[in-house]
């Protein structure tokens, strides 16, 4: 009997790779493939997704690859419903990109990364285009500087793989002038980045604070580097506006309504 929590436990963890894997992927992928990629036995990957596709989790389709199955659009609209932020950080983002033009995205950090948990592309000719869900470094961001409000630095240090800190042209971020930021971004709760990840693109970015005035979300545009000072400052205060009002409505719960 000892034996089975750790069997238990190696079943489980293949069950959250095959997700995960999944989600990177973005389309059906074929079983073989999958216990290939994996590095796991077919036999058990069969016996983990077959039990999934009985659930409606995965579906299979006419070349036996799988996929995600209907039953995860219902539990994301279960999660939607008892999660206020995300569904009200949807809406606002949305909001934001109608009245502005410009690509908006509500953003968050998963384990060690930040991802873009939702986006709405705007209407300018300069459009940014970000899947949801695609986890990148934190330094990376300027989402990722207001996120770490309330960490120490040992505990970013701790957090961050030390590769996270070089950027995608080869360009390293010093650890102190990345504290640096964070510490100046969590003070005014808002922040600007230039030429990151990205060598024409600027991110504006405000934090959503929960009661506790812990940062746990961000709403932030994606615009041009070359975006003029004027227009940056008018995006960056609609923004700290934006982030303000979905405060006070997370702090007060009788505030929100479906």
């Amino acid at each position: 009997m000892s034996k089975e929590p750790n069997a238990r436990m190696r079943g489980i963890d293949r069950a959250i790779a095959i997700l995960e894997f999944l989600k990177a992927r973005r389309r059906p992928v074929g079983i073989g493939d999958m216990a290939r990629a994996l590095k796991a036995p077919r036999s058990s990957v069969y016996e983990i997704v077959g039990r999934f596709v009985e659930a409606g989790i995965l579906e299979t389709d006419q070349d036996n690859s799988v996929y995600f199955g209907r039953s995860v659009y219902f539990y994301a609209d279960a999660y939607l419903a008892s999660q206020p932020l995300v569904r009200l950080g949807r809406d606002e983002a949305i909001r934001l990109s109608r009245a502005t033009g410009e690509t908006t995205q509500l953003c968050m950090l998963v384990a060690n990364k930040y991802t873009v948990a939702f986006m709405h592309p705007g209407s300018s000719l300069f459009r940014i285009s970000s899947e949801t869900g695609v986890l990148v470094p934190i330094p990376w961001t300027a989402s990722g500087r207001l996120l770490l409000g309330g960490m120490t630095d040992d505990e970013i240090r701790e957090l961050i793989p030390p590769e996270d800190f070089w950027l995608p042209d080869g360009r390293e971020i010093k650890f102190k002038d990345f504290i640096d930021d964070v510490r100046d971004a969590c003070e005014k709760y808002r922040t600007v980045t230039s030429g990151l990840s990205d060598p024409y693109t600027m991110c504006l970015a405000a934090a959503i604070r929960d009661q506790h005035a812990k940062p746990v979300a961000t709403i932030c545009f994606m615009v041009s580097a070359s975006t003029d000072a004027g227009r940056r400052d008018e995006l960056l205060n609609l923004l700290s506006a934006s982030a303000d009002a979905l405060s006070r409505r997370l702090d007060h719960p009788s505030n929100i309504s479906d």
